[in-house]
């Protein structure tokens, strides 16, 4: 199948070209925030792959990185609201400053379960850093420190984000304004 298929009907939302400013922008701020302090940067698997590396080489400190895969949604275009580890962090992180970075809070609730489980590992302080929010969809609150972008209730694809685990390689993020199309 060619990608055509797939993009079908696809509106650009955010070009690439903002998000590129925009992770040099939050890149700096994050420089700042933690000038100092011992930062371990974890990336929530798999979306996050493109924001995080462009995000971190904006970030002038010697942060050590790590990845957590989390699931919540599958193959659906909605959360299931089950919150399922997939596969943990390699390093201790007691007394760290954790900086999640994730491609998009939606309901909060897998955000909220990471922020209890860095706790629970002993982390200094947790903060969040989300290329997309969907503050409409929240069930439970959450705060991003580092934010990107708001966005509406759209189903959104690409810059790593995915329909079905494909649209990953978009170098922009969009959406279909009628929903997803079937695919034969």
């Amino acid at each position: 199948m060619i990608l055509e298929t797939y993009t079908k009907g696809l509106q650009t939302l955010i070009a690439e070209e903002e998000i590129k400013t925009r992770c040099e922008i939050l890149g700096k701020e994050i420089t700042e925030h933690y000038k100092g302090k011992d930062l371990v940067v974890i990336g929530f698997l798999k979306g996050v792959f493109p924001f995080f590396a462009d995000l971190v080489r904006h970030i002038g400190l010697p942060i050590r990185c790590d990845f957590i895969g989390v699931s919540s949604y599958g193959s659906r275009t909605a959360t299931s609201g089950v919150v399922r580890l997939t596969s943990d962090i390699t390093q201790p992180v007691n007394n760290c400053e954790i900086l999640i970075v994730e491609d998009i809070v939606d309901t909060g609730l897998t955000m909220k379960y990471l922020l209890d489980t860095m706790k629970m590992k002993g982390a200094a302080s947790v903060e969040i850093c989300s290329l997309l929010s969907k503050p409409s969809r929240r069930k439970v609150p959450v705060t991003i420190h580092f934010p990107g972008f708001e966005v509406d209730d759209h189903f959104v694809v690409g810059y790593g984000m995915d329909w079905g685990e494909r649209l990953r390689n978009l170098r922009y993020i969009g959406y279909y304004p009628e929903g997803p199309p079937e695919l034969e």
